[in-house]
């Protein structure tokens, strides 16, 4: 227990509520860096040419909106913890149904399912930890989502690289004569159940459950996070930032002013949007192919991929140790500036290298330099707009609209991250990297702009006295 005043908030239980809830963080970075280590697998078993490729690792990605999109409301109807439970089962039916995959269809609904899962703890796992956590921390203890879902990258890019090295190749047999790259998305299924599991021991939101009019039940929760002499002021402070005469539905987006959505949806959705544009989900998503691509071996490309998440869980852990402290809206400056220029050198190295048998080759000193850029990139990005966005999103809003808020803005990033991933193959084969990346540097210096022209910093505001 911790004292804040006159709370007595209990640190021992939040921590634990936090470790849970970002399981589903871990879980959404797992599932989006497995893929990166089984394209050679792909194309080779189901014939896939790029364009092909391309739609099959994306059809995680219209998931993943519809699912953000789904849950959103969802938690409005059903609570944050029992979106979250369906979301771990989905995540356990998608990684089996992944590796047995006997076509590309049946791999991309697979694809599409796991989306569902991702877009839902996407956006319900930060929104559930700023629920339950007090305004001085929300920050940093929002930010592990961040964490997590490194570390779920970082955890898939080993695994990928250890079974690819152990059976040869990610098309080599491996157990119980599988191929390894199957064995990539099968190993996925161990944190599901981990997830599903922990999710039964952790309370619902109070904020939900306020809505409800379930205010005993609330009162008990608060009672157990800030101590029993806050909790009925803490229910009531709740009750009153929320509308009387309904429950929170779509239509509370709208501005009783001028019947369209208010401002802040659409800071929300630019901020969603904006995190996509960077190109981040590139790096995620094609690393392997990325590096392939100017000359690097699939082995030395998978190292790279370890080195990024290594690094940008470094990133990140600084940015925890500062969200509380200089705010939201500094990093995402930095962010955006140090992203802009790193795109820029990256286009540019790219432009100076030459076509050997139709493939990019980059000369050694100009490898390094777009090494060094790529590996500074995905660093900022995790120590900026990775953390600080999700954070944003599941505080930023009011509490009548936060479900549909979060609906919306969640919603547009995995339109967004799916309209950038489901391109890059295309732009690598026809226009080449340096437009492509040229073009993400473009939006990074636009994001400064929207940075400095339309977020408020919400650095500790209580969740109650959100303006909307």
């Amino acid at each position: 227990m911790a004292g804040n005043g006159s709370e007595q908030i209990n640190l021992r239980l939040i921590g634990a509520i936090v470790l849970v809830a970002t399981i589903g963080g871990f879980m959404f970075g797992y599932d989006s860096g497995a893929i990166n280590g089984t394209q050679e697998g792909l194309k080779t078993t189901f014939g896939l040419d790029e364009a092909g490729l391309g739609l099959t690792v994306s059809a995680l990605l219209p998931g993943c909106a519809m699912g953000a999109f789904l849950a959103g409301r969802l938690a409005d109807i059903m609570g944050r913890r029992n979106v979250m439970l369906l979301a771990a089962l989905l995540f356990l039916v998608s990684a089996l149904a992944s590796g047995a995959a006997g076509s590309a269809l049946v791999l991309a609904i697979a694809r599409f399912v796991a989306g569902v899962a991702v877009g839902a703890a996407s956006v319900l796992s930060p929104a559930y930890i700023s629920e339950v956590t007090p305004a001085h921390i929300r920050g940093r203890l929002s930010s592990l989502q961040q964490i997590m879902i490194i570390a779920g990258l970082t955890g898939a890019f080993l695994t990928n690289f250890y079974l690819a090295r152990a059976a040869g190749s990610s098309l080599g047999v491996f157990w119980l004569g599988y191929p390894a790259w199957r064995w990539m998305f099968w190993l996925q299924a161990i944190p599901a159940i981990l997830f599903f599991v922990t999710l039964l021991f952790i309370p619902e939101s109070p904020r939900y459950l306020v809505a409800k009019g379930r205010m005993a039940e609330a009162e008990a929760v608060l009672a157990r996070l800030f101590g029993a002499g806050t909790a009925s002021i803490k229910a009531r402070e709740i009750r009153a930032s929320l509308v009387t005469d309904h429950q929170p539905k779509l239509s509370d987006l709208n501005d009783p002013a001028t019947g369209k959505w208010r401002k802040i949806v659409w800071v929300g959705i630019g901020l969603a949007t904006f995190q996509q544009l960077v190109g981040i989900n590139v790096v995620f998503y094609y690393g392997a192919v990325l590096w392939q691509a100017v000359g690097f071996s699939e082995s030395d490309a998978l190292k790279i991929n370890v080195l990024n998440g290594a690094l940008s869980l470094v990133a990140c852990l600084i940015a925890i140790l500062l969200i509380d402290r200089i705010g939201r809206k500094p990093l995402l400056l930095i962010g955006s500036c140090g992203m802009a220029l790193a795109l820029t050198v990256l286009s540019f190295c790219f432009a100076s290298g030459t076509f050997v048998d139709g493939e990019l080759t980059l000369g050694d000193n100009i490898g390094q330099i777009a090494l060094g850029s790529a590996v500074f990139y995905a660093a900022l990005f995790n120590f900026s707009w990775g953390p600080v966005m999700w954070v944003m999103l599941g505080e930023m809003f009011p509490n009548q609209i936060r479900g549909s808020g979060l609906a919306v803005a969640g919603g547009a990033q995995w339109s967004a991250n799916f309209a950038i991933s489901a391109s890059f193959p295309w732009l690598l084969s026809s226009i080449g990297l340096p437009i492509t990346y040229g073009f993400y540097a473009a939006f990074a210096f636009l994001s400064i702009i929207f940075v400095l022209r339309f977020v408020h910093e919400t650095r500790g505001t209580e969740l109650e006295d959100m303006i909307g």
